[in-house]
């Protein structure tokens, strides 16, 4: 009999299948399902700082005496702010009660101020560890790309400050010099690093001439970049390395582990076959272990990383020089 346990972030889990932040983690009733289908834990849906303060405008607007009275604006904030953090806190409060698998607070923040004190009260709340999903998208000419990469070390470094639960963080690939920011930032209390964030993608509708949202679940051709870069960073990373986006079947979850992914985070993929995904995923890598003799996941994770490839440079080939080139 194989044995699926890892540890994550110094959690201990039954396997490291994670059903990662979205809409599908937001309800109890959903959170049981995942567990009773084998999760080995659980990332709760996002609070989007952006989504607090846009709430609390469009209230401002609606009110007709927010104008007229400055002190009306500001209860209408902090009113609408503290609604929204209580919502999310009785829902960790709630998950921790009906759960037995680790529960994993998701917090999207795009500066590093406004979550410090909130991480205090997920702590309390009972989150297992916190999940810091930062989107900052480097569209702004004027900013360079030091100052882009300090909010993210802002952010991890204050946060990881206040609380004592394990705190990590999801990263995009819009850096100058992925490999050495994710180092340096693995270099800071933060016990995970999580590759890669999802962005919104916009799309046009050439007969409305609208702006509208498209690509919103991830596809199996996704699964190319995190691994190449899973691969490429986990031997050198001080720190958990978990896989997101792309991974729709049990191969692709079996190839993260081999590239040295610590877990690894599904979500689009439950949404277009439903929960039984997850006891499929798992029941696949149990065959492939034991086609393969491996009794536990230490025994062939990272097997195909950079630092145990036998051929590495494969990772570094950016150019395609066989299939596009008219070469046999």
């Amino acid at each position: 009999m194989v044995d699926l346990k890892t540890t994550y972030l110094g959690l201990s889990l039954r396997n490291p299948l994670i059903v990662g932040s979205s809409g599908l983690t937001n309800s109890i009733e959903n959170l049981i399902e995942i567990e009773k289908n084998g999760a080995g834990a659980v990332v709760l849906k996002s609070l989007f700082e952006e989504q607090i303060h846009n709430a609390a405008s469009h209230t401002i607007m609606e009110d007709e005496y927010a104008n007229l009275y400055p002190e009306a604006e500001d209860y209408i904030r902090n009113y609408t702010k503290e609604n929204d953090l209580a919502i999310y806190l009785n829902l960790i409060k709630e998950a921790k009660e009906k759960l037995t698998v680790p529960v994993i607070a998701s917090i999207n923040c795009i500066t590093s101020s406004e979550w410090i004190s909130f991480a205090k009260k997920v702590e309390n709340a009972g989150a297992d560890a916190i999940e810091l999903n930062v989107a900052v998208l480097p569209s702004d000419p004027n900013k360079t790309s030091a100052q882009i990469e300090q909010v993210y070390f802002d952010v991890a470094t204050k946060i990881v400050k206040e609380v004592k639960i394990p705190v990590s963080i999801k990263l995009s690939y819009y850096f100058s010099a992925l490999a050495n920011t994710l180092v340096k930032l693995s270099w800071t209390d933060i016990k995970g690093i999580v590759l890669f964030n999802r962005f919104y993608t916009p799309d046009f509708d050439i007969e409305s001439l609208e702006i509208k949202s498209s690509f919103v679940f991830s596809s199996p051709g996704e699964l190319g970049l995190s691994l190449r870069w899973v691969a490429m960073l986990s031997p050198h990373l001080q720190c958990d390395v978990s896989a997101s986006t792309g991974v729709h079947t049990s191969d692709a979850f079996i190839k993260q582990l081999l590239a040295g992914a610590t877990t690894v985070q599904i979500a689009s993929v439950l949404y277009k076959k439903g929960f039984r995904e997850i006891g499929i995923m798992l029941e696949e890598l149990e065959n492939w272990m034991i086609r393969h003799n491996y009794q536990t996941i230490d025994d062939f994770r990272g097997l195909l990383s950079v630092e145990k490839a036998e051929n590495p440079a494969a990772f570094e080939r950016i150019q395609f020089m066989k299939h596009f080139s008219g070469i046999d």
